[in-house]
Formats: structure tokens, sequence, C-alpha cells
């Protein structure tokens, strides 16, 4: 690719370097890097991209030993993923040892191993016995880690589809289903107790496809707009993610046992291309979305119903992945295309310096995290489509993006 078709990309990704955020910031974007694809880098070159830049974090559905063992000594931090297919399975105590033996302690501590994430989206989804098993599956995680020692560096959380709400608009209205308030409240109260934070996949992107005469583009897009007010609580929501993510705060403190625990976007995107019937999907919506979210985080805002708190925002995602199923657009998330090409330009914007997913200190499941790092760590009922995941990886969008333009140029 011609390297002067890199150039507004290179000014994007400079204006978001580290060194022009505060360093009282805590990084809150980060980037899901699938592995869906027949045609995309190997975790050798993907340590070659971030390397100059000397700083990461990634994000594993899985314990691939040879992703783990390439990143041994090169300082960066992961999140490692314990399939559904093992929950049920890792319920057992002396099974989720035997996991945590095999999968993450031969790898601690020159490969940094900073969260466990059991199953993804298991709630929400039809399998009653998952469903069973995920807090018990989480508990036993949880104890042979600290059988090793480790539960205080490691913590143990899952992700969830907004499906879990049955109310989300008003946010402030904001419940889960009732018929997952018996899981809910428990797996609440652990996340309290061990420091861990609530994961949530959030996609306007679906609000917008289900209903595009009611939901308006600008609205999702994070465009100027006059807004929708909260009549519960009086606050003005200027996108949908703010809504989603305090609609699920909201859920959080009606069911109670949650009290601390933090709420993080671990998944959020627009596909730049999709099928005829796929409304909305463009290059230039995703351009809007991506970089209009990537520049609110760096900002620092939070949600109207809490200011004060970064929102922490993984977006999805960092290629464009040929062997997904289902419709186009799934094809089509990527910031980039599997040769580097930028999948189109973001705009400028500005992003602050990193943190952690290890337990936080305010729970009594403090851990060692790196250097400067924070430790503090997602309308209608349309708006609760979430995408469903498959294998995923997530990097931070500086080392990811960067080192790929660096790579490929």
């Amino acid at each position: 690719m011609a390297v002067h078709s890199l150039i507004p990309f290179i000014l994007f990704l400079l204006a978001i370097s580290p060194s022009s955020a505060s360093n009282s910031s805590s990084a809150a974007i980060g980037i899901n890097y699938g592995q869906v694809a027949d045609n995309l880098p190997s975790p050798e070159a993907v340590i070659r991209l971030l390397r100059p830049l000397g700083v990461g974090r990634v994000k594993l559905y899985d314990t691939d030993p040879r992703v783990l063992r390439a990143f041994a000594d090169t300082g960066v931090e992961f999140v490692v993923g314990l399939p559904d297919r093992l929950v049920p399975k890792v319920r057992d105590p002396a099974t989720a040892l035997a996991w945590v033996k095999a999968n993450l302690y031969p790898h601690l501590p020159r490969t940094r191993i900073a969260a466990v994430t059991v199953g993804n989206e298991v709630l929400s989804g039809n399998d009653s016995a998952l469903t069973q098993s995920l807090l018990p599956a989480m508990q036993s995680v949880h104890s042979a880690l600290a059988t090793l020692g480790l539960d205080r560096q490691v913590a143990v959380t899952t992700a969830h589809s907004l499906a879990v709400l049955s109310t989300s608009f008003p946010p402030s209205a904001g419940a889960f289903r009732r018929d997952l308030l018996p899981y809910v409240t428990p797996l609440l109260s652990f996340l309290s107790k061990t420091g861990s934070p609530f994961l949530i996949n959030a996609y306007p992107y679906f609000a917008y496809k289900a209903d595009p005469k009611r939901v308006t583009l600008d609205y999702v897009l994070f465009q100027p707009n006059q807004g929708v007010v909260d009549p519960g609580s009086g606050l003005r929501y200027d996108n949908m993610l703010h809504a989603q993510v305090d609609a699920v705060r909201a859920a959080i403190a009606a069911a109670g046992g949650g009290k601390g625990v933090d709420v993080r976007v671990s998944e959020t995107g627009w596909p730049s291309a999709g099928d005829e019937d796929e409304v909305g999907a463009t290059a230039e919506n995703a351009r809007r979305y991506n970089g209009n979210l990537m520049r609110m985080v760096a900002e620092g805002k939070g949600t109207p119903m809490a200011p004060g708190a970064p929102l922490h925002v993984y977006v999805f995602a960092l290629f464009n992945e040929n062997l997904k199923p289902g419709p186009a657009s799934e094809r089509h998330y990527g910031l980039f295309k599997p040769d580097g090409s930028p999948a189109y330009h973001l705009g400028v914007a500005e992003a602050p310096a990193g943190n952690s997913t290890a337990p936080t200190a305010s729970s009594g499941g403090a851990g060692p995290h790196s250097p400067g790092a924070s430790s503090t760590g997602y309308y209608s009922t349309i708006s609760s489509a979430t995408m469903v995941g498959s294998e995923r990886v997530s990097v931070v969008v500086l080392a990811s993006m960067l080192g790929l333009v660096l790579r490929f140029a």
C-alpha cells in the first residue's frame, strides 16, 4: 500500500499517543483483535508491532499457549478466557485447579496475566446447565488462583450481552430480567468481593439497523443532536452507548450486591460494509462511530449517571475477519484490512494512558499492576441486541494500530 495513504491515519495515531494525555488519566480505550480468519499476522508478528511502543494489553478468549509463550517477557498484559464448553467442568474445584495449573501457571510471571473471563454472554444464552454453572465455575477458578497465591493478581469475571436486561429505557429504570436475578445477584456480590469488573457487550448499531426510522443516526454515532432526557432522573443523554451503560448501572443498583463494581464496555463497534438489507453498515458511519467514540473516551468523559468515572471501552475490531459466519457485516467490523491498510480513516482524537484489569484495591483484591496504571479495574428493547462473539483477542488501540501501520507501510 502507498505510504501517502497512511498519513492521515498516522496523524491520528500520533494524536492519541499516551504522551499527549494527562498523567492522571486512565487508559479506557482498547480494541478487540479477532482471529476468525485465515490471513492474519502471527503472534510473533504482533509482538514486533507492539515492541517499539513498549506498551500493550491483549485479551484472549482462550489460553492459546502459542500466543502466551510468544508474548513471554514482553510486558504485555493479558486477559485470557475460559471457553463456554469448559464452564460446566471447572465448577469442580479440582478441575478448576488443574485448568489453572495447566493453562495459566506455566506462563506466569514471564507472561503477564491480569484476568480470566469465564465464558462469554452465558446468561443471555439458552443453555440452562451453562447458566447454572457460571458462578460456581467463577468461584472455583478464583479459589484455584487463591490456592496458588494468584487471586490478588488475576481477576475473574465474565462478559454479558445487553439481553440480560428486561428494561433499558429510561436508563434510570434499567433492570435485569427477573428470570436471571437468581444468577445475577450472587454474581454481582462475587465481583464486588473480588474487585472484578462487570463486562457488557453493547452495539448501538443493532438498534439503528432494527429501526432506522425511530432511532436517529446522529444519536447512535455520537454526532450533535438534541438528545434524550431520562424522565426518571432528569439526565440528558446525547448518545445511545451512554444510555445503555447507565441502564446497566441502574440494573446493578436495583439488584443489590454490586457495590463498587466497575462497568466496562467489553465490545462495541460499527461495520464498514454489509448486505443490502443491513441499513447503516457503511465506511462513513463506521468512521464516525469509532472516531467519535475514541475521542469521547480519550477526553475522560463518564456517563451522565457517573460523570466522574471515565468509561472503559474495547472497540470491535482490529481486523476484518474473512471466516466469520453470518451476514456480511460480521466480516467488516475491522479498523484494518488483513493487509494492514485502513478499512477507513478515523478522525483525530486524543487518548489517555493505560489501565489494568487486575483486582481493584478498593474491593480488597489488590494486586500488582504496571507502573502508572490505574486499578479501577458497559433505551429501548431493540438496543439490547448484541454481537454474538467467537474466539476474540483485544489489544490497546495505540499499540495495535500504530504497529500495524509501521509493519505494513
